[in-house]
């Protein structure tokens, strides 16, 4: 969305998602068709990395933030421990593959929960962001809070972006601004809503209530 805002010449080249629900989404925001596919499925040479000189490659990448979560189980994302966020790794074999290649992205981009730095779990980001580097990149770490860039939410995260040659990045600082929730609702009457809830394939993830007389609570 932000390299279509920018108003980037870019295509969606391939994308590697498990939740059928997820990638469904993603397709019809997007207007692609792409397939459900394991991560722990895919090598190297799948995402097809060619032309590396008529073409810069941008790997968004993230993993579960279940087990680094502080709601969540907090079981950690170490190497070979089979956790959810020890996802992470998979993501380390393809760009080893795609090392060998010689078709390593030129840039990488990471986010997920700021608990990948807490220190439980500093230990293994560390450990990732050296593997990064012995591969040739530089890496830049930030976090950023959604609610400081005209978004009417707290939701802090932590970015990392890779870069490979001499660049030098810095992250974008705050944008002022007095939004809130309410300027963002929809002005939807019931009975619009609940032709929505109808219709919609996401329906199944709904919830209405309806009260005595039928109408939405």
């Amino acid at each position: 969305m932000a390299l279509r805002n920018l108003g980037a010449d870019f295509e969606t080249y391939k994308v590697v998602e498990f939740d059928k629900y997820a990638i469904a989404s993603y397709n019809a925001v997007h207007g692609t068709d792409f397939p459900a596919l394991d991560v722990r499925n895919v090598g190297g040479q799948d995402l097809e990395i060619v032309d590396k000189d008529k073409y810069t490659y941008i790997l968004v990448y993230s993993f579960p933030c279940t087990d680094i979560s502080i709601a969540g189980k907090q079981e950690g994302m170490v190497e070979g421990s089979e956790t959810r966020s020890a996802l992470l790794w998979e993501v380390q074999r393809i760009l080893k593959e795609l090392d060998e290649l010689n078709a390593l992205p030129q840039f990488l981009l990471m986010e997920n929960v700021t608990a990948i730095h807490s220190d439980q779990n500093m230990g293994e980001f560390r450990r990732w962001l050296d593997f990064l580097t012995g591969l040739g990149y530089a890496n830049f770490v930030q976090d950023l809070n959604a609610a400081d860039f005209v978004i009417p939410q707290h939701r802090e995260r932590t970015f990392v972006l890779s870069t490979l040659g001499d660049y030098n990045y810095k992250f974008p600082q705050g944008i002022p601004s007095d939004k809130c929730i309410e300027d963002y609702f929809e002005e939807l009457t019931d009975e619009e809503l609940l032709q929505y809830v109808v219709k919609s394939p996401e329906a199944h993830n709904l919830l209405v209530r309806l009260n005595e007389n039928g109408e939405l609570d």
